[in-house]
Order: structure tokens, then C-alpha cells, then sequence
């Protein structure tokens, strides 16, 4: 029997950091994994039998194998390296070694197998079924007993089974075994059977099944067996794949007619302190394939969880149930939808939510099923869980039907965020990022550089899952108008382990409100797509929320211009046969809601733009809440009520020019609005309620009216908004208006000449130097002149900044304040030294209130009204000092200087 005690832990997040943070909870305890999933996702290096492994028990540290093999080979083992396994193997739990146990099971005619293995309770026996007539030459019918310690066939033990044994259970005095037996020891036994754990006579009990039996547990007080298998009955009595019988007797003692499909069955049964778990394995359609927990006082269902794919195992350990399956479908208990298979899972023990583990395999040889069996083993007091099956791969990496993981040492790190940066107003730059992936840990430590700092600015801690990894997010406060930033982001686990930073994102802050974002999220959008990223594959929420991020899927085309919106937002392109973006976010849709997107396209194949499915990466089999496009342009808004009710534009919008659609539904009916104008009504209020995920760019259409040729889109889409709401026609005009209107433009300009004068060498010139200097006493001064552009027409100066970069020798930044001051005095790079230095005036234009150490990025907010009176000349500035600590800087030959000194300059409308 396997069981397990221990302390239940609860998944725990966090947020922390300098700023506003976006995370999910409260931060765990330092530990190697994420509790309470007791092990690692990092296989460690194993012997790998030829064949399939379908049984594994434990003893004394020594885990042992059996199956359907002949030989096991070093872990990346190549031929020639074999060692003769004939379906048994004993190995080392710790090093993944064969022991010295070596045991030979075989039959005179067909092929002999090990299906399953079992230990006494004080574990100095192994019971072994399966189908063999000898092990190691001694005569046995299909189950043997094995003394542990001197790895030898106990002779003494004989029972005859004419079949094969498919499960074992075992107390102190009897052997359980369920399989595809009708006789033992020449008397009926229709595939369950008790025999004497000494001498394998044959018990009275009787608990006969009409179809092969899989699974048996005892009840910790040895009064009750449960049994699983593929049976339609138990004593002649209707209980399908699942059966509670008294341990005596064999007595049916709890029936389940009608509790489990009629095509699923039972293939494991697994035992803790608080009752038992099932694996189902289903055939066809309307299948149960998931696991069961049934409680121990009364075998009643304490929770079921309906996830497809094929459940070959559970173990229980720690309060965590661990599970062997090719699970690709657990959208019935919110999770992932139909997609890609996953092998191994953890869940708590008192529910169905998937936990943070998820390691994998292939599905590999024979019936293609992957992991079929789990047990854990132990080697000086570290829990090792060992897997066994008929897969060929672990984690990507070859690795056949044999692989272990440990309870610490965790070395995967987490992959590499995908980061980007948005400002809509002065003073504040939202840094977000999709959550990372750690097989082991669903808490990470997320830690934000700005401007190339050793340091981090913020540490965030946020959860993700495999199946859910929402944005995360945290926002700078201490940024200038006019200025351009650079973010980079890096994950951590528990045990440290670190990804390599994110890629850069930039963002150059508005000296005012920047309208149109900022009008969609006042009003209340939950979901906005702005497709700015220059990178695969997250696009991000802009929204106030901000946890409604998109996936990239088959590579669409990034940061295509012009957008829709003015100013330097950019569009998405589609290619009309494969590219969308889906959500990441599994969730349902109100009564109310809005959607809103801007489209250019001159296709005539029609396709969806945007739309509400079941599936991520499927196409999906529910699908409604859509906007879609006819072959000839025109435009579509439905729901689907048990019928399609639609709107349909009269006119065409297929003419390769940037057009803004709004469909609405709420207490009134849907709307359909096109460039700010209603375009159609419907007296419909409702729509299909399932959960789903949102889609731009195609997903499926099959059963529509003027059904396109495609159902993926060819073309742009730009600011893509849904809002739980229904918004007015003042607020989707407003909207269109606000898209057309002059947005700041940015200007910078870097340094055509920079140079330092120094007191200590008055006659030195430092025009080629990599470095610049500012100090009062003993006497440094930078000298600075930019090529200032003339305002654009119809626009002012709304801000100047200047930035600089502390060069990287130790010291370089400086307690002391740094001004930002005139130059009147004639100077040119090459000529200039401390004794010819230039002129300089007042007052200051700006400053630096002192600069930390450490190579980065600084700014500094300058006089708008001097320097635009400065616009259209060459313009000098210098860096002076009163005190004594030195600033040092990168001049602008340096290759290190990220583009500095440089002035921003923001122009907007008066």
C-alpha cells in the first residue's frame, strides 16, 4: 500500500519592490522548490531499460523495476553498454545504478512481462506479478516472492495463477492481486485473488470480476480491499471499474453502478491516511480520463477531476498527488485547454488545482501512453520520485522509460521573461512582462534594471503555471518627462536559480498625458493590446488591470507603421492563414461588454479580427463574441444564442485604409459602430456563456452567415480594447476623434562636441578622450554643444532633458550637486584646455542633485523656455561643481556610452 502523512502547504506568492508592483500574494519561504511540491523538475542521470517499465516498488534504498525488457544501459548510454535485464532491474535510489540484485523473468512460450511489484509491510519481501513461468530457472506461475536481502526466489511461496497478474497489495499474512487470471491453484478465481503471503495458498476470498482487474489497495485497518479494473460487475453485482470488497471474504461491501463511464476505466489505486485516489483511463468519446478521490469512512467522492488524457498512475506523498497521464485536456476544471499533452502532474491532494511541477516526457514506444508508473525511494535521507514507463524523452532530452527526481539540488532556472515598457503620462513608466516558466516553482522573484545598473530599481514576486502565466508588472515613479529609459528584467527561483535578463525594453516618457490610451483605460477597458512589442511572443495588457496578456502564435508581424493611433504606437500584421494572438487568460464574459479595435486590410478572403473561443492554439469549438469579415469587406458582429444573431455592415472597409469598429452588448441589444458612426442594431441581450480565451486574428467560423474564406485574417490591427461594459456613442466618437489628433513628438539629439578642462593639467586637451569630468576643487569642467533642431511646425518645446552616463571606474559618481549651465564663451572640442576654458553664465538651466556609483543612466530636467529660445543654433552647456568629490562620465566617444550626452526634446501643440 502506498501512503503518506505530512503538512499540507498552501502555494504562496508576492509583490514587492521601489515602486508600484503588480505580482499575485504573499512571498514563500526560501525552499528549493515551490510548496508543497516536494520535488524538482530536473531528471537526474538513470540507467534506461530497451523496453517498458509497468511496475515499481522500494526497499532499503534500492528501487526496483519491472516490465518488459532485456537489458538497461548508463544514462546517454550508446550500444555496447548494455547489462542483461530480462524485465526486472534493481537500482541504486540515489545514483540511478543497477544494484547487484540481478533477477531473470521468463515464460517457455510468449513473451514474460513484470506488471507489477509489491512489498511486505516490513519490506523484506518483494511480490512480483505479471506473466512468467521461472525466475532466475526456479518454477513460479506468474507471481514469486523475492527475499530482499539475499535477492532469491522464495521456493516455499507457490502460487498458481493461470494468467497474468496485473496488481498486488499485501498486509502482514495475505497478497492481493487483481488481473486476467479465471483460476488459482486450479480453482475459481475470476480476476481477483487472495493468497497466504508465506506459502502463496490459495485464501477463500472471492470477489469475481467479469473483466480484467487493475487495480487493488487495502484500507489501512486491513478490512477492506478496493478494486479498480475494466469489470462491469463484482459478484455478480453491477459496479463498473471501481469495487469496495470485505478483505475476508471478499464480500462486495460498496458498489458504483453508473459512477464511473461506461467506456473508462480504472488503472491504479493509490492509498493515503485520508482515503483513496483512482486513475481512469477512457476510450472514444464522452470519457472519463481523469482521478478520483474517495474519502475513507464511507469510499464517498471527496472531489473529481475530469482533465483528458489517459491516467495511468497516482501517488500521494506529502499531501501533494502526483500523476502519470498524457493529460491534454483540463479545460472541464479550468485549467488548459485541448492542446498540447502533459505527462506528469502534481495537485493537492484535497482538490483538483494543478500545483507548480511539470516535468515531462514523450509519449514513446508501444501504446504510445508515456509515464505509466511512480513510487518513491530513498537514499540517505533524501526522497527521490522515480518514474517508469515507455517514453523516450524527459524534459526534451532522451531518456528511455526510467527517470528520477530529487528533493533538492534544483538547478533549472526559469525562462527568460519577455519585457516591454509603456509611459501615458509624465512622471510614471509602467515596466510589464509575462511570467516565466519554472517547471518546480510557480513563485518567482522577478528583479528590474533600469538603464544598465549593476543594481536592481525593484523586485516584484509574482505565480505563474504552465497553463497560466499572467503579466506582471511594476511601475517607475521616479522618471522625467522628455527622457528615454531602458528596462531589463530577470526571473529567479527559490534555490536561485536565475534566467538571463529579459531583452531591452525602451520607453521615452510624454511631458503630457498621451490621450488615446489614456482615454480607453479611464474608461475601464479590462483588456487593451497596443501590439508595441518588438519582440515574441507577449503582448501585453495596457490596461489598468493589466493581467489580460496575449501570445504571439505562429509568429505574426511586430511593430508594423503607421499605426492607427497618432504618435509612435505601432500595429500587428496578420497573415491570413495561421498568425493570431490568443489570451492568456482563461476566463468567462458578462452580460455587458464592449469590444473595440482599429483594422486596415485589403483582403478578399475575409477572416476574424476579433472574437471570444474555447481554445488557445485550436481552433475552437465554442466561439462567439466575434467580429469577423466578409470576402468582400464587409463587417459582422455576432453572438450565439442556440442560433447565430448577427449585424452586418452594408458598406465595405476592405480598402487598405485604418478603420475603427465597436460592438457592444448590454441591457439594450448590440450595437455595431464603424469610424464612430452605428453601423446596425440587434434587440439580442444574450450570448453563449462558457470560458474561454479572446483571439485577434482568427479562430474558428464553420456555421456563420457569409461564412469568409478564411477564418484567419490578412491584414493590421492596432489598439484592440474589451471593456465589461457597454460604452457609449460618445465614447466610442470620442475615441475616433481622439485617434487622428497631433500627439508629442520626440527629438533627441546627442552631443556633436563634448570635452573636459582640468586645473591639474592646464595646457591638456581631452577632446578624444572616452572620459568627461566635473569637479570644484582641485578644478573639473564638461563642456557640452548640441546641433538643436527648430520646432516643428504648428508645435513649442514642451521639455528638454539631459542625459548622462557614470562611466565604470570605481568612484565615478559623486555626492556633491552637479549644475547645468550656459555656455557663453566661444570653445571647440580639439582647442579646448583649463586655460583657454569658455565663459560660462546664469543661472542654472539645471541639475544634478548628486549621482550614485555605479555605470548607469542619469537625467536632468532643463529650463523649456532657454532652451527653446536656443532652438535652431548651436547650443552649449556645461557640468560644473562647487564641491570636491568628482563626477565621471562617458563622452560621447566612448562605445560604452548608450548614446550619451544627449538632449530629449518633446514638441506638442501650443
Amino acid at each position: 500500500m502506498r501512503r503518506t502523512r505530512g503538512l499540507a502547504a498552501a502555494l504562496a506568492l508576492s509583490l514587492a519592490g521601489t515602486g508600484a508592483g503588480v505580482g499575485l500574494g504573499l512571498a514563500p519561504q526560501a525552499a528549493a522548490v515551490t510548496p508543497p511540491v516536494a520535488f524538482t523538475a530536473d531528471p537526474l542521470p538513470t540507467w534506461q531499460p530497451d523496453g517498458v517499465v509497468w511496475a515499481l516498488a522500494e526497499a532499503g534504498g534500492t528501487v526496483f523495476a519491472g516490465g518488459t525488457f532485456s537489458a538497461v544501459r548508463p544514462p546517454e548510454g550508446a550500444a555496447g553498454t548494455e547489462r542483461p535485464a530480462v524485465n526486472f532491474a534493481a537500482l541504486d535510489a540515489a545514483t540511478g545504478a543497477p544494484t547487484s540484485c540481478t533477477l531473470s523473468f521468463t515464460v517457455g512460450a510468449g513473451t514474460a512481462t513484470v506488471r507489477a511489484l509489491a512489498l511486505s509491510p516490513d519490506k523484506k519481501t518483494l511480490y512480483a506479478g505479471g506473466y512468467f513461468g521461472a525466475v532466475n530457472g526456479t518454477p513460479v506461475s506468474s507471481l514469486a516472492a523475492v527475499d530482499v536481502a539475499t535477492c532469491t526466489v522464495k521456493p516455499s511461496f507457490r502460487p498458481a495463477f493461470a494468467a497474468t497478474v496485473r496488481a498486488l497489495a499485501v498486509t502482514g499474512d495475505t497478497v492481493y492481486a487483481g488481473g486476467d487470471f479465471l483460476t488459482v491453484a486450479g480453482q475459481p478465481r475470476e480476476r481477483f485473488a487472495a493468497v497466504d503471503a508465506d506459502d502463496g495458498s490459495l485464501r477463500p476470498f472471492r470477489a469475481d470480476a467479469d473483466e480484467p482487474g487493475r487495480a487493488v489497495e487495502v484500507t489501512p485497518d486491513g478490512s477492506r480491499v478496493v478494486l479498480g479494473g475494466d469489470f462491469f460487475t463484482v459478484n455478480g453485482t453491477d459496479t463498473h471499474a471501481l469495487a469496495v470488497v470485505d478483505a475476508t471474504s471478499g464480500a462486495l461491501t460498496k458498489a458504483y453502478p453508473g459512477f464511473i463511464e461506461t467506456n473508462s476505466v480504472v488503472k491504479d489505486i493509490a492509498a493515503d491516511a485520508t482515503g483513496f485516489y483512482t486513475a481512469n483511463e477512457g476510450t472514444g468519446g464522452g470519457v472519463f480520463d481523469g482521478r478520483i478521490a474517495l474519502d475513507l469512512a464511507g469510499f464517498n467522492q471527496r472531489w473529481r477531476d475530469t482533465c483528458l488524457g489517459a491516467t495511468q498512475a497516482v501517488l500521494p506523498y506529502q499531501n501533494v498527488l502526483y500523476s502519470a497521464s498524457h493529460a491534454h485536456d483540463c479545460s472541464s476544471v479550468g485549467e488548459f485547454p485541448d492542446g498540447q499533452r502533459h505527462h506528469l502532474l502534481a495537485q493537492p491532494t484535497g482538490g483538483t488545482g494543478k500545483l507548480g511541477w511539470a516535468p515531462d516526457t514523450n509519449d514513446g514506444i508501444g501504446e504510445g501512453i508515456g509515464p505509466r508508473v511512480m513510487t518513491v525511494g530513498s537514499r540517505g535521507g533524501v526522497p527521490y520520485l522515480w518514474v517508469g514507463g515507455e517514453f523516450t524523452t524527459v524534459n526534451g532530452a532522451a531518456q528511455q522509460s526510467l527517470t528520477r527526481f530529487s528533493s533538492t539540488g534544483d538547478t533549472g532556472a526559469p525562462t527568460v521573461p519577455v519585457a516591454s515598457a509603456v509611459s501615458f503620462k509624465p512622471g510614471e513608466v509602467q515596466v510589464r512582462w509575462r511570467t516565466s516558466l519554472d517547471l518546480d516553482d510557480s513563485a518567482l522573484t522577478y528583479r528590474i534594471y533600469r538603464g544598465g545598473a549593476a543594481a536592481p530599481i525593484a523586485t516584484v514576486t509574482a505565480d505563474s503555471l504552465f497553463f497560466r502565466r499572467p503579466q506582471a508588472s511594476w511601475t517607475d515613479t521616479t522618471v522625467t518627462a522628455g527622457q528615454t529609459y531602458t528596462y531589463r528584467v530577470t526571473a529567479s527561483d527559490a534555490a536561485g536559480n536565475t534566467s538571463a535578463l529579459s531583452g531591452t525594453a525602451s520607453v521615452t516618457v510624454p511631458a503630457s498625458v498621451d490621450a488615446y490610451p489614456n482615454q480607453v483605460r479611464t474608461d475601464g477597458a479590462q483588456l487593451f493590446w497596443r501590439y508595441d512589442e518588438p519582440a515574441l511572443p507577449f503582448a501585453a495588457d495596457s490596461s489598468n488591470g493589466g493581467n489580460q496578456n496575449g501570445v504571439h502564435l505562429n509568429a505574426p508581424a511586430l511593430r508594423q507603421s503607421p499605426g492607427a493611433v497618432s504618435g509612435a504606437s505601432t500595429a500587428i500584421g496578420f497573415n491570413g492563414s495561421d498568425t493570431q494572438v490568443y489570451g492568456d487568460k482563461r476566463q468567462t464574459v458578462g452580460s455587458s461588454y464592449t469590444l473595440e479595435t482599429w483594422f486596415r486590410t485589403n483582403t478578399t478572403r475575409g477572416g476574424k479580427l476579433f472574437g471570444f473561443g474555447s481554445n488557445q492554439t485550436r481552433g475552437s469549438n465554442q466561439y462567439d463574441k466575434h467580429i469577423y469579415m466578409t470576402n468582400d469587406g464587409r463587417l459582422v458582429y455576432g453572438v450565439y444564442t442556440g442560433a447565430t444573431r448577427t449585424i452586418t455592415t452594408s458598406g465595405s472597409y476592405n480598402d487598405d485604409k485604418w478603420h475603427h469598429v465597436v460592438a457592444t452588448q448590454g441591457p439594450g441589444g448590440m450595437v455595431l459602430y464603424v469610424d464612430g458612426a452605428q453601423k446596425g442594431t440587434l434587440g439580442v441581450t444574450t450570448h453563449e456563456n462558457f470560458s474561454g480565451y479572446w483571439h485577434a486574428g482568427g479562430d474558428s467560423l464553420g456555421g456563420w452567415p457569409d461564412r469568409p474564406t478564411s477564418e484567419y485574417w490578412a491584414g493590421r490591427l492596432d489598439e484592440t480594447a474589451v471593456y465589461p461594459s457597454v460604452l457609449s456613442a460618445a465614447q466610442v466618437q470620442n475615441h475616433y476623434a481622439l485617434a487622428s489628433a497631433p500627439a508629442d513628438s520626440v527629438v533627441r539629439v546627442t552631443a556633436a562636441e563634448d570635452t573636459y578642462a582640468n586645473a591639474g593639467a592646464p595646457e591638456a586637451n581631452y577632446g578624444t578622450s572616452s572620459s568627461l569630468a566635473v569637479r570644484g576643487s582641485s578644478f573639473y569642467a564638461s563642456y557640452l554643444r548640441f546641433d538643436l533642431p527648430a520646432a516643428p511646425a504648428g508645435t513649442v518645446l514642451k521639455s528638454a532633458v539631459l542625459s548622462v552616463k557614470t562611466s565604470t571606474m570605481s568612484g565615478a559618481g559623486t555626492a556633491d550637486t552637479v549644475s547645468v549651465v550656459p555656455v557663453t564663451g566661444a570653445w571647440t572640442e580639439g582647442g579646448t584646455t583649463y586655460t583657454n576654458r569658455p565663459a560660462v553664465g546664469a543661472p542654472a538651466l539645471g541639475g544634478f542633485a548628486g549621482v550614485p556609483d555605479g555605470s548607469a543612466v542619469h537625467t536632468a530636467a532643463l529650463n523649456t523656455a532657454t532652451v527653446a529660445g536656443a532652438l535652431g543654433t548651436a547650443y552649449g552647456l556645461a557640468l560644473t561643481s562647487t564641491g570636491t568629490d568628482a563626477l565621471w562620465l562617458w563622452s560621447s566617444e566612448a562605445q560604452a556610452n548608450e548614446g550619451t550626452p544627449q538632449l530629449t526634446l518633446t514638441f506638442g501643440a501650443p
